[in-house]
């Protein structure tokens, strides 16, 4: 087996960042997968459109079912379009998620090329999730999805079509100081660990391990 380049893994001899303080890969990965994680805590700073577009852009380039691209972002950034979302998303989530900069509810629909039920199309929306953390971290951005919120009066708010799905509102910007949150969540501002391989995994058939 090659050895992994040293300079891109989670490394002991390096300085930990306070991600590495609480997670350990169990195989040699990127140091971005582990570095990446969702606070709650956001700056007041607009995100520039050139860079939020770049965030979408890499979504763009997500795979899909059959080069299907069912996922939609409706974009959220100027103070009345901010205020449309939270009217649609949870108080609980709100007391965080109302000082990011920029919301994006992620959507997908849910017919194929044929016109019949997709069976893919929340999976691939998945992966355009996926896709937009990993490129906003890298360049610097924070992102939190939020699925507590109100599905029917986001339909309504936001004129969304019956044929497409709600999955979730993405909260974008650039990573705050936790003391702006209150106590109960600065005390979960930490970078959460993951199951065990051993957990995740099922080798030639699926065994129950919970």
């Amino acid at each position: 087996m090659t050895r992994p380049d040293p300079t891109v893994i989670v490394s002991a001899l390096s300085k930990r960042t306070l991600a590495e303080q609480t997670r350990r890969p169990e195989y040699p990965v990127h140091a971005h997968f582990v570095n990446r994680w969702s606070s709650r805590a956001f700056d007041s700073r607009p995100v520039e459109e050139d860079v939020l577009y770049t965030v979408l852009e890499a979504a763009r380039w997500a795979p899909s079912s059959g080069n299907g691209q069912p996922w939609r972002f409706i974009v959220a950034r100027t103070e009345e379009e901010r205020e449309r979302f939270r009217s649609f998303i949870r108080p609980g989530n709100r007391v965080w998620s109302d000082r990011a900069p920029a919301l994006v509810l992620l959507v997908s629909y849910t017919l194929n090329a044929n016109g019949e039920p997709s069976g893919s199309h929340a999976f691939d929306a998945g992966a355009a999730w996926g896709t937009i953390a990993s490129q906003a971290a890298l360049l610097g951005l924070n992102t939190r999805a939020i699925g507590g919120f109100d599905h029917g009066l986001a339909r309504e708010a936001l004129h969304i079509p019956e044929e497409y799905d709600l999955h979730a509102v993405i909260t974008l910007g650039y990573r705050g100081d936790k003391s702006a949150l209150p106590e109960t969540l600065q005390e979960r501002e930490i970078p959460t660990d993951r199951r065990t391989l051993n957990e995740l995994v099922h080798e030639g058939v699926f065994q129950a391990k919970e």
